[in-house]
């Protein structure tokens, strides 16, 4: 298995740490445009073969497409980076560019490859690659919701004192501030969540006040250290796994929607079986009318918001 990382800023190279720990890779390729920073964590990161008692993946930095030739996975995390006062959409358009000229430039030497897309923001820039190159929406993966979902868990965890891994949901929609967490879909320990707050004298969870502390963990993060690494590095890691196993795990990534929920033309999150082959099927599932309606709301803002960028970039819709 060959992966490509586009662009060794701080994701990039997180990415990289979890498949030479944790993954089961044979050829992992670092291209960045800066050459030197590219080899820099690629010398840095030998070092540490002798050390740790995982599969000796071969690592080679990189400013040549040529050297992603064959690849079976090509991560893009290029791309202009948020500030502090922007938000996801402000980069819509500058990113969006960048990651069609990447995606276009991975097509000549492996096209068959799944891109799993964690430039900001994500889903609109995976529409994008998708209606400009020829890669099926199928295997086009925006990171999506994954490290939001990830949040959820640790957040409603953290309140009935499990370990996350115990609590069960997902954040769907926009990566980003157009998203929803179905109250109807969130278990602690196979439990529905009022019923188990319910039986263990614990106050239930607020669906509407959980969300805004999803939202919130993010921009605290940032806040912070002006950046948000480790998760977003987990959660691409944990669709890499899925894919390179074929693993047909259940995971709320950015997907393409044809139809779908009555959705057509836009890029969202929802929960779909991941594989192989990247996006093998979008699952149903029967949310409450109030949540269909969210739903539907989310999506026609993200498609006014792929009108716009098509608009200001001449890109295809």
């Amino acid at each position: 298995m060959k992966i490509g990382i586009i662009g060794a800023g701080a994701v990039g190279v997180g990415i990289c740490n979890y498949l030479l720990t944790l993954g089961s890779i044979s050829e992992l390729v670092l291209l960045d445009r800066d050459i030197a920073r590219a080899e820099g964590e690629v010398f840095d990161f030998r070092h540490t073969a002798a050390l740790t008692f995982t599969k000796n993946t071969h690592i080679t930095p990189s400013d040549d497409y040529m050297d992603v030739l064959g690849a079976d996975i090509v991560v893009i995390t290029a791309g202009a980076q948020i500030k502090e006062g922007q938000n996801r959409s402000d980069l819509a358009d500058v990113n969006s560019k960048i990651g069609v000229d990447i995606a276009r430039q991975v097509e000549r030497v492996a096209p068959n490859a799944v891109l799993i897309i964690v430039s900001n923001p994500c889903d609109i820039v995976a529409h994008s690659i998708i209606t400009n190159t020829g890669f099926i929406p199928e295997r086009v993966i925006s990171a999506g919701c994954v490290v939001d979902t990830a949040r959820l868990m640790t957040i409603v965890a953290e309140r009935v004192n499990l370990d996350p891994k115990n609590v069960f949901g997902y954040v769907l929609g926009e990566h980003g501030s157009r998203c929803f967490a179905p109250k109807s879909l969130i278990s602690i320990a196979g439990q529905p969540a009022d019923y188990y707050c319910d039986a263990n004298h614990l106050s239930r969870i607020d669906a509407e006040e959980l969300l805004e502390s999803v939202k919130q963990a993010g921009y605290e993060i940032f806040r912070r250290k002006h950046n948000t690494t480790h998760g977003i590095a987990a959660s691409v890691f944990r669709i890499i796994q899925a894919i390179v196993i074929n693993e047909r795990s259940v995971l709320p990534v950015g997907t393409f929607l044809q139809g779908e929920y009555g959705i057509h033309n836009v890029v969202m999150s929802l929960p779909v079986i991941v594989g192989q082959q990247g996006i093998e099927k979008i699952l149903i599932h029967p949310f409450t009318e109030e949540e269909n309606a969210t739903m539907l709301a989310i999506a026609q803002d993200m498609h006014e918001n792929m009108l716009l960028v098509a608009k200001n970039t001449g890109l295809a819709m």
